[in-house]
């Protein structure tokens, strides 16, 4: 097939799967790529794999400081309308290329890339997840506003507007998709109500080559968490739970992120020093680093608010670690309480009791670990995962396909 791949990521996990998707699909067919100037492209690269590389410029307006702040989101709704008109122009360009299909990843500006909303050739839309803020009353994790600003937040029209505009367009996009995947089955549900579809879930993969044990790394008893520090991520609920543990017993947390809220790192920072955590923060490491952080941690911890699946569980059983994580979203059909991991509910003494009993028992740390990377060989790997996508492409293409689409289900 001649695909057109869309999308506009910045650098993390998104852009990591799209990376292996784009690699193994360009073994079989012809991929061309479609991108705004803001896309993370040096991050997990794939140019390499395309035959063709097109690059949009885009960039959004200046926005302005206190005590104007408020005309901030008058600019974000030009802005949008702005982006629009570009991805009618793309949209143009894309058909007027004859491709087979698109492949259409999340925008960074409006989650659902507004290019679907303009497209004549068939399209698959992988969705990551929907905009949060969008189509729930409070983010979790996400302090509200309170006092005065939480008044004028209710009565401001320019946020009213700009967040009615931005919700219009994501859902007309999402829903011009021929198909849409989505990446567990906790996120096929979420998406169903808020777009009114049907998704197919295409499980995400790891590469067990990359993300594996190595002898020469030997283990520290330091507990490691993984992603953007934003309030989201849920690891000052993580420094928490490690605060029920008795001082003798407390491990160090070690967070590696690919972006930082500067707020959001002052408060865990903050936090940390209160309750007598020690911490450590790494930003942006490549990708031979952060491997290395998981070979050297006693465990993972994971605890995100209802994160739509997360490969950070996935990456750490295939190093042979194991995982605690939070009994919410996709970490219930990652990570095998008792098998591969632990899974607890969001209560900072049962979390931090869970950490503190896998610490104290090696023999179940080497067990776990050793099930999590059989478990992610049986069952995650890209070449599944991406069979499952190229079956999508195909029927969306209205080809037929050379056998049954893979079952989405995972056995847990």
């Amino acid at each position: 097939m001649d695909i057109a791949i869309y999308h506009d990521l910045p650098s993390g996990g998104a852009k990591r799967s799209l990376y292996e998707t784009v690699r193994l699909l360009s073994r079989s067919h012809n991929l061309y790529l479609h991108s705004l100037s803001t896309a993370a492209e040096e991050f997990c690269d794939v140019r390499p794999f395309v035959d063709r590389w097109t690059v949009y410029a885009y960039s959004p307006g200046a926005l302005f400081g206190r005590p104007f702040g408020r005309l901030n989101q008058v600019r974000r709704w030009r802005d949008l309308h702005r982006l629009d008109d570009l991805s009618r122009e793309i949209a143009t360009d894309i058909d007027r290329e004859g491709y087979d299909v698109v492949l259409a990843e999340p925008c960074m500006w409006t989650q659902a890339p507004l290019v679907l909303r303009h497209l004549k050739t068939p399209a698959v839309y992988y969705c990551q997840e929907p905009p949060r803020g969008l189509y729930d009353a409070a983010v979790p994790g996400y302090p509200n506003a309170t006092g005065w600003r939480a008044v004028l937040d209710r009565i401001d029209p320019a946020i009213a507007m700009y967040r009615s505009t931005l919700r219009r367009l994501d859902w007309a996009a999402a829903r011009s998709a021929r198909v849409v995947l989505v990446n567990s089955r906790f996120m096929r549900d979420a998406i169903a109500a808020i777009y009114g579809i049907e998704p197919h879930v295409a499980y995400l993969g790891v590469d067990p080559t990359f993300w594996c044990p190595s002898a020469d790394v030997e283990r520290q008893p330091y507990v490691l968490s993984v992603g953007a520090i934003q309030p989201h991520k849920g690891f000052r609920f993580l420094v928490e739970s490690l605060a029920t543990i008795p001082v003798d017993h407390r491990p160090p947390l070690w967070l590696v992120g690919n972006a930082v809220d500067p707020a959001e790192r002052q408060a865990i920072e903050a936090l940390a020093t209160s309750h007598g955590v020690a911490l450590r923060i790494e930003l942006l490491p490549d990708q031979p680093v952060l491997v290395r952080r998981y070979r050297g941690a006693a465990l993972v911890a994971y605890a995100p608010y209802n994160e739509p699946l997360g490969l950070v569980p996935l990456e750490a059983m295939a190093c042979g670690t194991p995982v605690v994580g939070v009994l919410e979203g996709g970490v219930r059909e990652t990570v095998v309480d008792g098998v591969t991991g632990l899974v607890v509910k969001r209560d900072a003494s049962a979390f931090g009791a869970a950490i503190e009993h896998l610490l104290g028992e090696p023999a179940t740390q080497r067990r776990l670990g050793t099930n999590g990377r059989e478990h992610v060989l049986a069952h995650w790997t890209w070449e599944s995962s991406v069979s499952r996508v190229e079956q999508q492409l195909r029927l969306a293409a209205g080809m037929k396909t050379p056998s049954q689409p893979p079952s989405e289900a995972v056995p847990l």
